[in-house]
């Protein structure tokens, strides 16, 4: 036997009784062994001595477990004791309709405001409403003091004036009593009931040159089709055959026929029919370029970190989209100062998307007109919500909340814009404050 082989054997031998060796600890008689425990230990509450629990073996670490524990779900906020809804009427002039309801047990004590566009001014207020300007904004409010009853519903109407052929956003909020915390708000945009106006109409064809371009191209192709075609079932002229003379017996050979040729379109006519599609098809390309060019909005303003989704802007009272979330600002009052300003913007967010998802207070910024922005006062923010941190737990997927944002600015001059975003990376929405 050679030595290699006998080496190989002794090896393997000896691996094999280390795996015996291994494996003695784990046999059943072992396990067998330590059978009468759980009996002893069922047997002694008999005796009237409560037994300890079993203590683990201090030698055998607890091992890991083999899932990664979930998450717990965030829960959505709780559905708060004052609903607002608000719809616009179908009248030549703006007229708004206002719900508030009240579906608790007792009756609630409530603060509704309703917001103006800017440049209107309220015409018709029913139900004790009052008009109002709070500080550092432009647009006028209606305020009502309310005590809705318990298991009911009080109806409020208000009327403005208004621009002709202009559409106009008028949102309203219920709030506590004596505060800025909001139970809820809603929005609505009234339409002017004249038919919408014309849009330009479309120059003329000779004045479009893609059309132009166009057409002369397929009329050149035309050209050249119709052309070939004719020359292809155009007879051939034959040759008659040549004549014997006179007093001759044979008559004589015929003179071999030059073979025909097949008839190709002259290159004096290909090319400009080529130069005459190529410019068509470059002007056309030319002009759709340009057109797309033209749409762009060149006054907007890029939102920082716009990587995914698409960046929305509007003003009070227009939902706002982008990646995961919907803003809504239905107000924004700052308080005056000598320096340092307190505006408070009650915004309405909501979770487009069914997992839940957080948001932070840094990426909440305040615009002024120098350029300057602030981020949220989470501070300030957390005492205007009654001590509860807005940002500290996640928004449950599908749910809804109306909370109020504050921001501390330097001057005397209000936000002209806010930037409200889900993500770092997502595009946000921008809301033009008037």
């Amino acid at each position: 036997m050679p030595a290699s082989t006998r080496h190989h054997r002794a090896l393997a031998v000896l691996v094999h009784c280390l795996g015996i060796l291994a494996a003695v600890p784990a046999l059943p008689g072992s396990a067998a062994a330590q059978q009468p425990a759980p009996h002893t230990a069922a047997t002694a509450p008999a005796s009237g001595q409560p037994s300890a629990p079993a203590s683990e073996e201090p030698d055998r670490p607890s091992a890991p477990p083999a899932l990664p524990t979930p998450t717990r779900a965030a829960v959505p906020p709780p559905k708060p004791p004052i609903t607002v809804q608000v719809a616009p009427e179908n009248t030549s002039a703006p007229r708004y309709r206002i719900q508030v309801r009240n579906d608790g047990d007792r009756p609630v004590a409530t603060t509704v405001r309703q917001e103006l566009p800017p440049g209107s001014s309220p015409t018709s207020i029913t139900d004790g409403g009052r008009p109002s300007r709070h500080g550092g904004a432009t647009g006028t409010a209606v305020t009502w003091n309310l005590r809705v009853p318990a298991r009911s519903t009080t109806t409020l109407r208000t009327a403005i004036t208004a621009p002709p052929d202009q559409s106009l956003t008028a949102p309203a909020c219920a709030f506590a009593t004596g505060g800025e915390r909001p139970y809820d708000c809603a929005t609505a945009t009234w339409q002017p009931a004249s038919a919408p106006a014309a849009g330009e109409p479309e120059p003329p064809v000779w004045r479009r040159p893609a059309a132009l371009l166009t057409g002369l191209s397929g009329f050149a192709a035309l050209a050249v089709g119709g052309w070939w075609t004719w020359q292809r079932r155009r007879p051939t002229k034959l040759t008659p055959p040549g004549r014997g003379g006179r007093g001759t017996v044979y008559p004589r050979p015929a003179a071999p026929a030059a073979p025909l040729r097949r008839r190709r379109p002259s290159t004096w006519l290909l090319v400009p029919v080529a130069a005459v599609v190529l410019a068509g098809t470059t002007g056309t390309a030319t002009w759709t370029a340009t057109q797309k060019a033209a749409d762009v909005d060149t006054d907007s303003h890029p939102t920082s970190g716009a990587w995914i989704g698409t960046g929305a802007a509007g003003g009070l009272g227009e939902p706002l989209r982008e990646t995961a979330f919907e803003f809504t600002v239905y107000r924004i009052s700052c308080r005056p100062a000598p320096q340092a300003r307190q505006c408070a913007a009650t915004v309405g967010v909501r979770n487009l998307t069914p997992e839940q998802q957080s948001w932070h207070g840094s990426l909440q910024r305040a615009y002024l007109a120098d350029g300057n922005f602030a981020s949220t006062d989470e501070e300030k923010t957390r005492r205007a919500n009654q001590g509860r941190d807005v940002f500290a737990k996640p928004l449950a997927g599908g749910s809804r909340m109306v909370l109020p944002l504050v921001f501390t600015v330097q001057g005397r001059q209000p936000p002209t814009q806010l930037e409200l975003r889900s993500g770092v990376f997502s595009a946000g929405v921008r809301v033009y404050v008037p």
